[in-house]
Order: structure tokens, then C-alpha cells, then sequence
């Protein structure tokens, strides 16, 4: 679908999006419109947002695969500088693709933006030689109380991560496996096997 330059490609996971903006260049430099409401409206993407977040993180770093429970979150991700590797876990046990990732680059110049309904774990690496900014919308505040994740590496989700070396912080080396998380979900919300 697209409207106002904008052009969204649903990525295999129910709800999960890739926006494509228009950016307008020169030798000067570029400009791009990250979000306007009536293309967004149009669509059909949220347009309701409480908080904007700014993270920095430096070439080779690898931060989540992070979510958080209530109230669960939706994340419109784009990247201002440098570039990406996005991705993200289908967390809902009643979805059809519950488990399942998606991931896909995302620059300061390639005009990306991936949203995320509610209940996706989140994580990035950092490609390239230079640090990346990331800006994201939310779609409900942030709790520290209720904030979780999923282990990067865990060979259950196996995600092909840029790198098998990256920088990790030691919070995020210690998050439970997908094993684990599935087997803390009440009874009724369990997938078979």
C-alpha cells in the first residue's frame, strides 16, 4: 500500500511492518517527513503515540531482545544515523507465528521504519564502523517494573545475527532462553510442541 510517498510491506509476522518513506536528495544533503498523520491515517498505521525514545549505541553492539508486559508496548523503529540490523520475535502465544522473527536493515539513509505491534521482543546490531542513532515511537509508557527479554543467541529462535561475536551487555548475556519464557506462561497460553 502506499500514500503520501510512503509505502508499507507487511514482513510474515501478523502486524508487523515495513515503512518505506520518501526521501527527497540532493548534493546538499536529503530530507525526509519521518511521520505525518494523514499518510499514516490512510494506511491504516498507529498514529497514537506517548513517548519518543533516542538510543546510541556504538559499531558491533547488540542490544535484546527486549519487550515489556504491561502495559505492552508498540515501537515505530527508525534509524537517524548509521544502519542496523532490526529484529523481532513474535512473543503472543496465540499467534500463528508465535516464536517466529523478522529482521531487516534499517539507515539513516535508506528511509526504513519498522513497526511492531504490542508483545514482539526487540533487538538490533549495530553494522558498519560508525555508532547508530536509533529513534522509536511508543505506543504506551515505559515501565521499568515490567520490562523482560528473550536471550539473543538462543538456538531455538535461531536468528542469523551480523555477527557471532557482538557486544553484549551483561543483563541482556543473562536473559531467560524462548524454552523459558515459554514454560512461565500460564497453562491456557501454551502452544504445543
Amino acid at each position: 500500500m502506499i500514500s503520501g510517498g510512503i509505502k508499507v510491506t507487511p514482513l510474515g509476522l501478523d502486524g508487523v511492518l515495513l515503512v518505506e518513506l520518501k526521501i527527497w536528495g540532493d548534493a546538499r544533503g536529503f530530507f525526509v517527513e519521518r511521520f505525518q498523520l494523514a499518510a499514516f491515517e490512510a494506511l491504516g498505521l498507529p498514529t497514537t503515540f506517548v513517548q519518543d525514545n533516542h538510543s546510541r549505541s556504538m559499531p558491533g553492539v547488540l542490544r535484546g531482545l527486549h519487550y515489556q508486559d504491561a502495559p505492552p508496548q508498540g515501537k515505530l523503529v527508525g534509524v537517524v544515523r548509521g544502519r542496523i540490523w532490526d529484529v523481532v520475535v513474535d512473543i503472543r502465544p496465540e499467534s500463528p507465528t508465535f516464536g517466529q522473527h523478522a529482521g531487516i536493515e534499517l539507515s539513516d539513509m535508506n528511509g526504513r521504519l519498522l513497526w511492531m505491534p504490542p508483545r514482539f521482543a526487540h533487538g538490533f546490531f549495530v553494522l558498519g564502523d560508525e555508532p547508530a542513532d536509533i529513534l522509536y515511537k511508543v505506543d504506551a509508557p515505559y515501565n521499568p517494573a515490567t520490562e523482560a527479554g528473550l536471550y539473543w543467541g538462543d538456538a531455538d529462535l535461531s536468528i542469523a545475527w551480523p555477527s557471532e561475536r557482538p557486544v553484549v551487555s551483561g543483563r541482556d548475556q543473562r536473559l531467560p532462553s524462548f524454552a523459558q519464557f515459554r514454560a512461565e506462561l500460564p497453562a491456557h497460553l501454551r502452544t504445543e510442541e
